[in-house]
């Protein structure tokens, strides 16, 4: 039997100027690899065993127990149906988790690619074929409750006895836990451990070790080993994140993970040729969290935009029928930008792991020279992505009124799922520093007359501050760019200068960095949006694109880039690079977008496929029949199991009798 479709949703399908199909291939790699989606996330979605209550309506240890059981299945299934490609378990796992995660998430995000880029060939016989096969689970212990972001400040310690040919483990302070790893509250049996390295009272910096934190017999944990769950959080009820101490714990020499580094057995250090190298688990969760990030908002987009064509409110005309919220420009002017943000960021995401991949295949092979651009690109885009993810969630919530606050929406628990991405591995102004960091050596390397290449090639000169009065085209992706390039590197320029002046005035290094901050932080964060600017035009130079698709996608590119220009038009107009004139242009360019964008809108959010069973949204239904969805959702809530709840016998029925008996 056909489900009946809202009737304002589907005139609203009908109306769209191109063919969504066209724009989702476009978004997946074409019809093959969008084919192999679905039938990967059908196949999960129709799964029983897959199939449970709403986790809104479960405690904390009902839902830990229940995604670790699903996740099992998860991954025995997975290994049944020889599920091995990495878009294929991707697509897969997403439609079994859903929004959520699970206890093992951890141990396949970062102990598994840590192990695979760190142990040397006989570590990874031990340990990594008993890893791939689930015969041990791990995580990744390196944040401390006293330290996070700043790894050399780690105060966990391995310190080599050359007598035993040990590291002896010790978390020395209170601040030295480890705190937060996902799955190593109550899951995991081993961690890869980052800790400080000491031989004979020297500090080596931090390294990784292999560590075995509860018994392969009954799971209890290791001597020396105290272990636990930090307790519920802000969401990721299902995850047991946890806290670790140890006290000379001692742990063969042959379990530091040493492809790049090592100490032999004599104590000598054999130091890595970058220090860098350690990071590159880091750098591929943080490239992947670039990609999750324009996930998660297009989600929440979604969900906003078409229950804001179903939603009818107030009266826009008096005695007129009460229009679809989406016909205000002020909700357009909040969904749409979030739109065009999403596509920008999917598109980025693409790139960021196709830079990651080429990268690593040119590390495997000793080039190291990329390792600097990649970590500073990583980490800019990270924090750039991770916190407008954040912000547009927010106000696609906002824009559901009341009923975005509803667990029925999907989007509380969308939110509080992802947001620790804009902290978790970096926080975002440590990360963006860490970009400024490269983008100052670059722009003194093209300041003494070398030639940069990359995602810093533009700043080998600083475009002249144009002739007054110039008439240009807002419009044109050309130009804005441009704008955007001109104001990077700009801004890189004066952070340059104004640290250089800071230290000609008598302060060292470290206090003129910290005094020029706020520029740096400025510099950085426009860098990373000039590169999310000019890689989505360059996306759009695919010859291969219909016609319809070209032009709706470049209405996206071109709001994307006039908002973002808008919302920092003084850092436009401050050396006269604009006028006044092009930033009021800008704005009015924005409103006729909006306008030219509004019947496109559902099948814009359509184009991101995601079935319902995904999207988990009543409010974001493919269907739009919300109403009905929500009063049956709200009947299933447990505490409408009974009429009367037990509740009212042991203290609302005598606390009312009484205060009646008194009148």
């Amino acid at each position: 039997m056909a489900t009946r479709m809202n009737p304002d949703l589907k005139k609203e399908r009908e109306s769209a100027s191109f063919d969504p199909e066209k724009i989702t291939n476009f978004l997946y790699g074409g019809p093959e690899k969008l084919r192999r989606k679905r039938e990967l996330e059908s196949l999960a979605l129709n799964d029983p065993d897959f199939q449970h209550e709403d986790l809104n309506f479960m405690s904390r240890e009902q839902q830990y127990e229940t995604q670790l059981k699903k996740g099992i299945a998860m991954i025995t299934k997975m290994k049944e149906l020889n599920i091995t490609d990495f878009w294929d378990q991707y697509y897969y796992t997403t439609a079994v988790l859903v929004s959520d995660g699970y206890p093992m998430s951890v141990h396949e995000r970062m102990f598994l690619p840590t192990l695979r880029g760190q142990a040397t060939e006989q570590q990874k016989e031990k340990w990594l074929k008993m890893a791939e096969n689930y015969a041990i689970v791990g995580t990744y212990a390196q944040t401390e409750i006293g330290h996070g972001t700043f790894v050399r400040g780690l105060e966990t310690t391995a310190t080599f006895d050359p007598k035993t040919q040990e590291f002896i483990l010790n978390t020395p302070t209170l601040s030295a836990s480890k705190w937060w790893p996902g799955g190593m509250g109550k899951t995991s049996n081993y961690v890869v451990l980052m800790a400080q390295l000491y031989i004979r009272g020297k500090s080596y910096g931090v390294h990784p070790f292999m560590l075995q934190i509860r018994s392969l017999e009954d799971h209890k944990p290791m001597p020396g080993v105290t272990v636990g769950d930090i307790g519920p959080k802000f969401g990721y009820d299902f995850m047991d994140n946890g806290f670790l101490a140890l006290n000379n714990v001692r742990i063969p020499r042959e379990n530091m993970l040493k492809k790049y580094s090592r100490v032999e057995p004599d104590g000598t250090y054999v130091k890595p040729p970058s220090t860098k190298l350690t990071y590159g688990t880091m750098v591929l969760v943080r490239a992947g969290i670039v990609m999750s990030s324009s996930r998660v908002l297009a989600r929440a987009v979604t969900i906003a935009t078409r229950y804001s064509c179903v939603r009818r409110q107030s009266e826009m005309k008096p005695g007129h029928p009460e229009p679809q919220v989406l016909d205000y420009v002020t909700q357009q002017y909040k969904l749409f930008p979030n739109l065009a943000a999403a596509y920008a960021f999917w598109l980025t995401g693409q790139t960021m792991m196709s830079v990651y991949n080429k990268s690593s295949s040119q590390i495997e092979k000793g080039d190291i020279s990329v390792l600097p651009e990649l970590h500073a690109l990583s980490a800019g885009l990270k924090a750039l992505s991770s916190a407008r993810a954040d912000v547009g969630m927010e106000e696609c919530r906002l824009a559901c009124g009341g009923h975005g606050y509803s667990h029925a929406s999907g989007l509380p628990r969308l939110y509080t799922n992802s947001t620790p991405a804009a902290t978790a591995e970096g926080e975002h102004v440590v990360l963006m520093l860490q970009t400024a960091r490269y983008l100052m050596k670059s722009y003194t390397q093209s300041v003494q007359g070398e030639k940069l290449a990359g995602s810093v090639a533009y700043l080998s000169g600083v475009q002249p501050v144009p002739v007054a009065g110039r008439t240009r085209n807002m419009l044109d992706l050309g130009v804005l760019c441009d704008a955007y390039e001109h104001r990077a590197a700009r801004l890189v320029r004066e952070a340059a200068e104004q640290l250089r002046s800071e230290m000609q005035a008598g302060k060292d290094q470290a206090d003129a960095w910290n005094a020029t901050s706020v520029d740096l932080l400025k510099a950085a964060t426009a860098h990373s949006q000039y590169f999310v600017v000019r890689n989505f035009a360059e996306r759009l130079t695919d010859t291969t694109l219909d016609s319809s698709v070209f032009a709706v996608l470049t209405r996206l590119c071109q709001l994307y880039a006039l908002h973002g220009l808008v919302t920092n038009s003084g850092d436009f107009l401050e050396d006269d690079y604009l006028t006044g004139a092009d930033i009021r242009q800008a704005r009015r360019h924005i409103n006729t977008l909006m306008a030219k964008l509004r019947p496109d809108a559902v099948a814009l959010v359509d184009a991101f496929d995601y079935p319902d069973g995904i999207l988990n949204s009543i409010l974001g239904r493919y269907d739009g029949n919300v109403y009905e969805h929500l009063l049956e959702w709200a009947k299933a809530s447990p505490l409408n199991i009974t009429d009367v709840h037990q509740s009212y016998q042991k203290y609302l029925k005598p606390f009312l009798q009484a205060n009646r008996a008194k009148l």
